[in-house]
């Protein structure tokens, strides 16, 4: 190796003639980059994307900034995508990129990476042998992807970092996937991440397309599009290659044929030094950069073919060992390639690449069919003799994509399987899912001998064994699809883990052997995709495969199935029979040793047990397997049992203890890198904070989730909690937008409890804003007609008092009488089906008996006082708050007690203005405006209370008049004809009360004047 890295280092320094010396132009661009490494080296993370089309100048400004870069001190870290026939290698510009920090920061590095070397190893392998958590693991990849983030964010923690990945164009699905979530979740440290692109080559189905359009939606992103040069720039990068200023004719001349693009110009400059540059531009764009190629001796010419089919790289040995030349003819020939500037030696490498890729591609698709495939088998065949000719990370890709490209079956499929495995072992699943997709391509053309001779991989998750010998049982096409199934989940493909599903359920259906726990291990995967998919919710699938497991022997297929039925009916429809299908999944995991599986079913079985009346059983269950899963390492479990744990204790009122676990939560998956888990903790921990009257907390909590969260569920909880406090602190429209987004995340197919409940009595709240009274009966009646599940009064008790609020808030408006009635039996039927398991939800339902007295015009101060002594221990300031100003308005209606509405109104306006509950502290100051009250804290003695106004809106007594028959129902003419004006003055008056009112319409302005009193005679 030593001795191909010396040939590589001399040839390096052989001179190349044609690129410009000076920098041309592009003076803006280069000042965006520069400027973007100061405030990276400020401490603000910066990203930028270069595109343009190929040839225009990328590569050249990104190395002049990077030159800039050294020159501050910043460390410098390039890697480029490779385009390796059709395959892209797994994350390999991040694998470049790290190895260069490696060289460079090796003891900063590994102290970075100190306790995940296993996790990490996944990109740079030269941390150890990949380990870690289980393959299969759903959250594996994002777990990868977080520990990268924070791998980079350690090293730029002491000094400026810079980052380039260049050719995105020929970014693998992994590297794509990493760079946004890198892009998404870089926060701190000195760092600048620079992206290079081909414009060109974007077509409208190109895979880079979406990765785009995600990133235009980034506001952290700048964007640097490189166009071609002008005439006057041609003329400078004419005089810097020529060392001489050109004549006017050569620069119009170049200038028209190469239409500004820097490379073409290069290229027509060399074409002339071969004597082939004064005839007119040739047809085709490869003829003219194939123009110094076809100039160089034969060996030369040869190599260079060589290396346009070995990848965008090419080792010194590997390509010695394929071109058969003796050491003296390869340097020769690569010192020619290498000074006609069409070949370039790899830095801090041993090995060759093209000087462009432009050139490249005009070298490989000059090859014939027939040269193409021989070059692919000599290049197979080299590494097959000697597998050290290229690093072991790449080993397996290549050698597949070289026999496929060979177009040897036989060779192809066995080299693609173990390709696909060593990509599952790198989390790499969309590029493992292409080569199991290229594997069953090649399946039927392989030799029957070569498949019998295959044996299997690595069983996808709980499929199950054949059940005899895996060293003498061959692979089958089903256990391909199986493993193909999982990989396409895994890397975010539903759809066509879907599709593979129905193939292979087609495939047994049609065999003529029995083979039902395959069956129904597919029919599992089947459930979880359409759910994932809102295509439904699932049941039919679980039932399909709970039929195909019945009366067989316990398995671990069996268990699964159970297991996904427990879950299935704790999420949706929670009660004795979930309970028992959790039961007998932990009972069968049990039976058959499948530990993980066991766990997964006893959390399930835990917080059912917790939401079914049997709280304290239920989170010891749930503790238990907390700390179980946490100390086998299994912690994207350990996580759910977090999730579920903060969950069932904020249903039990307890949301203080919710909220600390929480905390713990989300630093295990942080450490962990478990992203799409913590997001489910914090949703629950804002939910929490929401209850406790942190509001601000939960807010900044929400927001944090919108940023952070991969899953849709997390995204949609973020939203309800914003559209919360939004709506509780009177900002209606932003309230509404956000359960808008809320709606869309959800979706309606597959109806979860859990997310419908709360999204409906949230809405109810925007309608109660927005006055529309018969939109909330419908919610009530359509709720009540669903019923209520076990274990979610959480969410129908505040539903509840929402509903009956808005009644009592409308009693005596002439448009809310009709239909009243039946709305109450509405409340009392929701109310005999909630139970109150705990003083929180007690509290919630004497509330809602005393709205209902009130909705019925038979409230009493004393019963409203129980309710402000039932909400007070509970840690709930918003309730509390807006008990003590219904208990206020009470003790003034009954009169006698005037000192103690006046406390109690004190109290609940300072509550209201801590939480910035607009809505609560407005209702508050206008009652206290009708009974002169003084709401400041502790007033003086002998402070003189507020002299009586014509209203505390500013009403005059007409306008009074007015609104009392606008709340009858009275339209403008009958108003005049009643009070002897003219309809044209009733119109004035009504606009005008509804302007001090501050409200959009003669209902909400009567649903006002009713709620505040504004029609009794002051108290």
């Amino acid at each position: 190796m030593s001795d191909q890295r010396g040939a590589c280092a001399m040839l390096g320094a052989v001179e190349t003639r044609s690129v410009s010396p000076v920098f041309v132009g592009r003076a803006g661009e280069l000042t965006a980059l520069t400027e973007a490494l100061s405030r990276a080296t400020a401490g603000e993370p910066q990203a930028l994307l270069v595109s343009g089309e190929a040839g225009v100048g990328k590569t050249r400004l990104v190395e002049e900034f990077l030159d800039a870069a050294r020159e501050a001190g910043a460390v410098v870290a390039l890697g480029g995508c490779v385009e390796l026939g059709a395959d892209g290698l797994p994350f390999a510009p991040f694998s470049t990129a790290l190895r260069a920090l490696r060289r460079r920061l090796p003891e900063e590095l590994t102290a970075a990476a100190d306790g995940h070397e296993g996790e990490l190893a996944r990109l740079l392998p030269e941390l150890g042998e990949p380990g870690g958590p289980d393959p299969n693991d759903e959250d594996a990849t994002a777990r990868l992807f977080e520990l990268t983030v924070r791998l980079l964010e350690r090293l730029a923690t002491d000094r400026t970092l810079v980052l380039v990945l260049e050719d995105l164009h020929w970014a693998d699905t992994s590297t794509r996937h990493l760079l946004t979530y890198l892009l998404r979740t870089l926060r701190r440290g000195r760092i600048v991440v620079v992206a290079t692109y081909r414009a060109d080559d974007i077509h409208r189905r190109h895979p880079l397309r979406p990765l785009l359009a995600e990133l235009d939606r980034m506001r952290t992103l700048r964007r640097i599009e490189l166009s071609r040069f002008t005439r006057t720039e041609v003329r400078r990068q004419l005089t810097g290659i020529l060392a001489a200023e050109p004549a006017p004719g050569l620069v119009d001349e170049i200038f028209d044929r190469s239409d500004g693009n820097a490379f073409f110009v290069e290229e027509l400059v060399a074409s002339r030094t071969c004597g082939d540059g004064t005839g007119p531009l040739s047809d085709s764009l490869r003829d003219l950069l194939l123009v110094r190629v076809e100039a160089l001796p034969e060996d030369a010419q040869r190599v260079v073919r060589i290396v346009a089919e070995g990848g965008s790289t090419v080792e010194h040995g590997l390509l010695a060992a394929v071109s058969r030349l003796s050491e003296d003819e390869l340097i020769e020939a690569l010192r020619a390639a290498v000074g006609a500037n069409i070949l370039l030696a790899v830095p801090d490498g041993d090995g060759y690449r093209f000087r462009h890729s432009l050139v490249r591609e005009a070298v490989s698709d000059d090859l014939l069919p027939g040269e193409r495939s021989r070059l692919n088998r000599r290049y197979a065949e080299a590494l097959e003799t000697d597998p050290g000719l290229v690093r072991p990370d790449e080993r397996a890709t290549r050698l597949a994509t070289y026999w496929y490209h060979a177009h040897d079956p036989a060779k192809a499929l066995p080299a693609v399987l173990d390709a696909s495995v060593a990509t599952r072992k790198r989390h790499a699943y969309a590029e493992q899912l292409r080569l199991l997709e290229r594997a069953m391509e090649l399946w039927e053309e392989a030799p029957a001998e070569v498949r019998a001779g295959l044996r299997p991989m690595d069983y996808a998750e709980a499929y199950p064994p054949c059940g005899c010998d895996p060293e003498t049982t061959p692979l089958r096409h089903l256990d391909l699809l199986a493993e193909a199934a999982v990989a396409a989940r895994l890397c975010g493909e539903r759809e066509r883990a879907l599709k593979i599903g129905k193939m292979a359920l087609r495939l047994l259906d049609g065999e003529g052997e029995n083979d039902p726990l395959r069956a129904a291990w597919f029919w599992t995967e089947q459930a979880r995709l359409q759910s994932n998919l809102g295509r439904g919710d699932g049941w039919a699938e679980i039932s399909r495969a709970q039929e195909l497991v019945k009366g067989l022997p316990p398995s671990a297929v069996h268990a699964v199935v159970l297991a996904g039925a427990a879950g299935w009916g704790m999420l949706r429809k929670p009660g004795p029979d979930s309970l028992v299908a959790a039961e007998r999944a932990v009972e069968y995991a049990r039976l058959v040793k499948a530990e993980a599986t066991e766990l997964n079913a006893r959390l399930t079985l835990g917080t059912i047990m917790a939401a079914a009346g049997d709280p304290d059983a239920g989170l010891a269950e749930m503790h238990a397997v907390r700390e179980r899963t946490t100390a086998l390492g299994q912690f994207s479990e350990a996580a759910r049992a977090h999730t579920n744990l903060t969950s069932s204790l904020e249903s039990l009122g307890r949301s203080a203890e919710a909220v600390e676990l929480a905390a713990a939560g989300i630093e295990l998956a942080r450490t962990r890198g478990l992203v799409d888990a913590a997001a489910w903790i914090r949703g629950n921990k804002a939910e929490s904070l929401y209850s406790l009257g942190r509001w601000d907390e939960a807010r900044a909590e929400a927001e944090l989730l919108l940023s952070s969260a991969t899953s849709t569920k997390p995204r949609g909880s973020a939203h309800l909690r914003l559209a919360q406090v939004a709506l509780a602190r009177g900002e209606t429209a932003t309230g509404i937008r956000h359960l808008d987004e809320a709606r869309a995340v959800y979706g309606t197919r597959d109806p979860v409890p859990q997310y419908t409940l709360p999204l409906t009595g949230i809405d109810m709240v925007a309608a109660v804003a927005e006055g529309r009274l018969a939109d909330i009966r419908a919610q009530a009646a359509s709720v009540a007609d669903a019923g209520f599940p076990p274990g979610t009064h959480r969410y129908g008790w505040p539903l509840v008092l929402t509903a009956v609020t808005a009644e009592a808030d409308s009693r005596g408006l002439p448009a809310a009488e009709e239909g009243r009635p039946e709305a109450l039996a509405v409340i009392r039927r929701c109310v005999r089906s909630l139970a109150t398991p705990a003083p929180v939800w007690a509290a919630h339902a004497l509330q809602v008996a005393e709205e209902l007295a009130r909705a019925e015009g038979r409230e009493t101060a004393a019963r409203w006082a129980e309710v402000v002594e039932a909400w007070t221990p509970l840690d709930r300031p918003y309730p509390l708050a807006r008990a003590r100003h219904r208990l206020a308005d009470a003790l003034l209606v009954e009169g006698g007690r005037r000192e103690e509405a006046a406390a109690l109104l004190r109290q609940a306006h300072a509550t209201a203005a801590a939480l910035g509950a607009r809505p609560l502290r407005e209702d508050v100051e206008l009652l206290a405006a009708r009974a002169r009250i003084t709401l400041a804290a502790d007033p003086a003695p002998g402070t003189p209370e507020p002299e009586p106004e014509a209203d505390a809106f500013g009403l005059t007594p007409r306008e009074q008049d007015v609104l009392r028959l606008v709340a009858a129902g009275r339209t403008n003419r009958q108003i005049a004809e009643e009070l002897f004006i003219s309809p044209k003055t009733a119109s004035v008056h009504v606009s005008n009360i509804l302007a001090k009112l501050g409200v959009s319409g003669r209902g909400e302005a009567a649903a006002l004047a009713h709620r505040l009193h504004l029609l009794d005679t002051p108290r």
